[in-house]
């Protein structure tokens, strides 16, 4: 559904909300990045920092994979908490407090690459969240046999991200889609609006992304719509996300909103973890395009202001 609004030709191909790279994947894979400049960015410097040592240090990065897997076979659960409270969190905490967030994704390392690895592959629903105090705190996953180092497609990821004429960078959403213009195709993949007060799980960044950062993004989207990109963005179908991309401006700028169906992964109720409306909003008209779709109606749930590793298909994991 989603690769039906991917324009027939485009000189850039920008993400401000990168996570885990799965429409970067999928053109890439399907040979329509081939000449194209490609800015990958995201506002999460343990993100961008990990895909950094993926990209520079991969023998390091899957050397430590290599050995967190051997420990989780052997104590599972405890493994994880272990990871997660007395080796992860702490590591972060201290680069954190002598750190800017530049300073943290550049001094990330490849052990903190691949812990974020590990607990992206074994947690629960390979979410990335935080709590307001900054730490990791998502819950173990009941996995039988995670693959936790897939070797090859950690290798290929790096191989991907060291193409020339790819930039991975940190950098807020509205500095990337300010420089959004003619030529260019953006897909954004934002933290998704709550369907209602109790539904918002996860969060990306200690702050959350707020209704006042989804009228930026659209301020935002609409303004390089007016420079003459090709956008497309993925959302919930909220109601103030349903009000914001229907107002005069954004018909002005040729938004259409389509509906999609998507079933919902995460909800404390099973009664309501079933089919639900998502958004595809762009400016770019469909194609006779079926074999991808968007991150919702992949039954994932990412709440960032760019969510994570992917799995095979794209990037590194499922955050």
């Amino acid at each position: 559904v989603l690769a039906e609004h991917y324009p027939s030709t485009f000189s850039r191909y920008v993400e401000p909300f990168v996570g885990s790279g799965a429409v970067f994947f999928d053109l890439l894979n399907s040979g329509r990045l081939a000449r194209s400049e490609i800015l990958l960015c995201d506002v999460n410097p343990d993100l961008i920092g990990c895909y950094w040592m993926v990209r520079d240090r991969t023998d390091e990065v899957v050397r430590v994979l290599k050995t967190l897997a051997r420990e989780y076979r052997d104590s599972g659960h405890r493994c994880y908490y272990d990871v997660r409270d007395r080796r992860f969190n702490p590591a972060r905490a201290e680069l954190q407090l002598r750190s800017s967030g530049l300073e943290v994704a550049t001094r990330y390392t490849p052990e903190l690459a691949a812990m974020l690895i590990f607990l992206n592959r074994t947690g629960f629903n390979g979410l990335f969240r935080l709590n307001r105090r900054g730490g990791f705190n998502v819950p173990a996953g009941r996995y039988t046999d995670p693959r936790i180092c897939d070797e090859g497609n950690i290798r290929a990821v790096a191989g991907a991200l060291g193409q020339a004429g790819v930039s991975i960078n940190l950098s807020p959403f509205d500095e990337t889609l300010a420089g959004a213009a003619r030529g260019d195709f953006v897909y954004c993949d934002p933290p998704y609006a709550p369907l209602s007060r109790t539904s918002s799980f996860a969060q990306y960044t200690a702050d959350g992304f707020t209704s006042l950062d989804q009228e930026r993004l659209r301020r935002a989207v609409i303004a390089a719509c007016g420079r003459g990109a090709r956008v497309v963005v993925s959302n919930s179908s909220a109601g103030e996300i349903v009000r914001a991309y229907s107002t005069p401006d954004a018909r002005r700028a040729r938004l259409a909103i389509r509906p999609v169906p998507a079933r919902r992964a995460i909800n404390s109720r099973a009664s309501s973890r079933g089919p639900v409306d998502e958004l595809i909003i762009t400016n770019v008209r469909r194609e006779a395009l079926e074999h991808v779709r968007p991150r919702m109606l992949r039954g994932r749930t990412k709440q960032s202001q760019g969510s994570g590793l992917r799995p095979q298909a794209s990037g590194l994991g499922k955050v």
